[in-house]
């Protein structure tokens, strides 16, 4: 959630997720870089610190009150040792976690673990924002005032229905590698699944949790992360619960310049966003009735449009450009000399362009004012630039002060400010004919883990003003994993007046830990039935709540 992370998304086709701080200057004298080897040799010659082989953990109590009732519970940070098939030390993983006082070995209560995306991002924007018992309150979309911030028990933690883990990745945060291993080794679709599975499960087997029910969260990159994850663990022996994807990007093929894909998955949130601002001629009651038109659009004429390419008729190019001006808000003018294609940084640009302000990325509810009024994209977003002093002081004050985890390593915002950051985008996906993937698309893998495994729930949970993982995006991918009708029942789908970091929203957390305490109730029971939640084979069930809304 660096602007680290945002150039390397902007690279890679300028979509996915996780706010930060400020871009380097593209004229600036850099120094010459220097290798992975030649930047270790240096480190241990002026005698920096290093991650710990010896696993560490520090462990404070504390309590939170749910739903009127007090949870006792024992909050830790710590590291854990992976070690490749040999037993010999890889990586060190940092990561703080929540349980309930009195939980001991063999317990049956259920665990999750949580992740941020990138890639190469630390977890703290979960950890600080989300569902731990404690987390830092934000209210309106606008800049959070400096400390001291508004930090405390967060009454929807989910807490009272699991214990929970939240992971760093290697590099970032205060996770590196061990001994020999580099950073390549770590810094890639599937290096990255498979040291997180051995992470998982070395905790699991460390805290005795083989018994309990298990789950696992990722946000924006995490969600790919997550589609491999679930289908590896599974495949080394530890079958998951539950699988949550928040603010979902689990297909990068879609991202490659000349595929129109792309704008078909944007155009309901630049509908939702133009809603938001009041931007709509007779605008509707509600966002997702407006959602609901511009997906009937975006699927139905705009997609035809699109197809046609340049040989589109001049009649139709007219008659599609007012309807999509009618839903986003831009001018039919604007968007026929744009060719029906308006890319996400013009659109932040052009919908507010009458007012001088620009709509955030990350959370399009949140405006910024740019230097040059007439310029083309926006010079910064405001929605990352608003939260993220807030959410690293907190974290720093609250993982020192408030937990006592003391280290003299840096603790590093984005694995891209380590040596050796190059991203290994290959994915070999499980199954016949897919081979390996140089845009990876991991909602084949959790499909794959969704057959085996029929008592596998997948939940999606999506912001209307997510400009940077869009939710129709998130719907087109999951609904092309060619399920059956009776597996389909165990995908469903959430919405809220959010962007990608929904718990930004206070109400938005409120419902969505609602939705979840319901989810992980039926997850759960489900598990513990004598009989599968889906047939496992003969006539397929019938679909109930999982169809996009």
């Amino acid at each position: 959630m660096t602007k680290h992370f945002l150039l390397a998304l902007i690279a890679t086709s300028a979509l996915s997720a996780a706010p930060l701080a400020a871009q380097e200057k593209s004229d600036a004298k850099q120094p010459p870089a220097r290798s992975y080897a030649e930047t270790v040799k240096a480190e241990a010659e002026a005698g920096w610190a290093k991650a710990p082989v010896e696993e560490t953990e520090t462990r404070t109590r504390d309590s939170v009150t749910i739903n009127g009732k007090r949870y006792n519970y024992i909050a830790s940070a710590g590291t854990l040792t992976t070690r490749d098939n040999e037993g010999k030390p890889t990586a060190s993983m940092f990561y703080t976690a929540y349980t309930l006082d009195g939980t001991k070995p063999g317990t049956k209560r259920p665990i999750t673990f949580l992740f941020n995306g990138g890639p190469g991002s630390p977890s703290f924007w979960l950890r600080m924002g989300s569902f731990a018992p404690i987390r830092i309150r934000t209210t309106n979309p606008e800049f959070v005032r400096p400390a001291p911030y508004d930090v405390g028990p967060n009454p929807d933690s989910l807490l009272d229905k699991t214990d929970l883990v939240f992971l760093d990745a290697i590099g970032s945060g205060y996770s590196r590698p061990l001994g020999d291993a580099k950073p390549g080794d770590f810094y890639g679709v599937d290096e990255d699944v498979d040291v997180f599975a051995r992470a998982i499960m070395r905790y699991v087997t460390k805290y005795g949790r083989w018994m309990s029910p298990k789950f696992i969260l990722g946000e924006s990159y995490g969600t790919l992360r997550a589609g491999a994850l679930a289908y590896q663990l599974q495949d080394r022996g530890m079958a998951l619960n539950g699988v949550m994807l928040l603010s979902s990007i689990m297909n990068y093929g879609y991202r490659q310049p000349g595929l129109d894909q792309v704008y078909i998955n944007y155009l309901p949130s630049y509908a939702a966003t133009a809603w938001y601002h009041n931007r709509v001629q007779n605008r509707p009651a509600d966002v997702a009735t407006i959602v609901a038109q511009a997906r009937a659009f975006a699927t139905g004429p705009y997609m035809a449009a699109l197809a046609k390419g340049q040989l589109i008729s001049p009649q139709e190019r007219d008659q599609v450009a007012e309807q999509m001006s009618q839903l986003t808000g831009l001018s039919a003018d604007f968007i026929k000399r744009a060719n029906l294609r308006v890319d996400l940084p013009r659109f932040q640009k052009e919908l507010l362009r009458g007012s001088n302000r620009t709509v955030g990325r990350f959370d399009s509810r949140y405006m910024g004012i740019d230097t040059d009024a007439v310029g083309e994209r926006p010079e910064t977003d405001a929605s990352s630039d608003a939260v993220s002093g807030a959410y690293i002081a907190s974290f720093q004050d609250y993982v020192h002060s408030t937990l006592g985890y003391k280290t003299d390593l840096p603790y590093r915002l984005s694995a891209r400010d380590g040596a050796g950051f190059k991203w290994n985008w290959a994915h070999r996906a499980p199954g016949g004919g897919y081979g390996s993937q140089n845009n990876p698309n991991t909602a084949i893998d959790l499909a794959a883990a969704m057959r085996t495994n029929p008592y596998l729930k997948v939940l999606s949970l999506n912001g209307y003003y997510d400009m940077a993982t869009p939710f129709f995006g998130t719907e087109n991918d999951l609904g092309r994993m060619m399920l059956e009708p009776a597996l389909q029942a165990n995908l469903k789908y959430t919405y809220y007046p959010a962007g990608h970091m929904t718990y930004l929203n206070p109400d938005a957390l409120r419902d969505m830990k609602r939705d979840l305490a319901s989810w992980y109730d039926e997850a759960v029971s489900d598990a513990r039935s004598s009989t599968p939640p889906v047939p496992v084979s003969g006539q397929a069930g019938t679909m109930t709540g999982n169809t996009p809304n």
